[in-house]
């Protein structure tokens, strides 16, 4: 059963997947109605999933399940991850891929491998206080409080010398 995102409770399950290029408006006008089609007859062992899609920032595909309906089991995971792999044949764009990461700088999603974090950083380019996009957070509450957050309160703060701070933004 498609529900509108923003209508989703708090402690809903969600899958971030980033894409390896901005998306522009037409490609994501164009996946909408796949996105609404995909949440109303998404289920879980015959049972209707109470779940939404959107795309947010150009660069990121969510999807949102309220698991107090019903929760995903390994089948229907299999099948979202089946979605994500037909959404990126059709858009021509990798979402499945993880090897990048993905910062707000001056505005804009940029992103960079996992390798070059250590050089931005002694450059410069990337800091504590540059946000990060941290696709591993599995609550719409967490997406809405903690995403992006500051490098420095997320994995990424070994890299300036920090421990974790597991704060929300201030």
């Amino acid at each position: 059963m498609y529900v509108a995102f923003d209508q989703l409770p708090p402690e809903s399950r969600v899958w971030i997947y980033q894409a390896n290029r901005l998306l522009t408006g037409p490609e994501i006008m164009s996946a909408l109605p796949g996105l609404a089609h995909f949440a109303e007859e998404w289920t879980s062992h015959g049972r209707n999933l109470c779940a939404s899609a959107q795309f947010l920032h150009q660069h990121f595909l969510v999807i949102g399940l309220d698991e107090g309906i019903a929760g995903a089991s390994g089948c229907s995971i299999d099948a979202s991850v089946r979605f994500v792999a037909q959404l990126e044949q059709q858009l021509g764009v990798e979402l499945l891929e993880k090897s990048q990461l993905a910062f707000l700088r001056d505005g804009a999603v940029q992103l960079l491998k996992r390798g070059e974090v250590k050089a931005a950083v002694a450059a410069g380019t990337i800091s504590s206080d540059t946000f990060y996009f941290d696709n591993t957070l599995a609550t719409k509450s967490e997406l809405d409080t903690k995403w992006p957050r500051y490098a420095g309160q997320t994995w990424l703060a070994r890299y300036f010398g920090q421990e974790e701070k597991n704060g929300p933004l201030a």
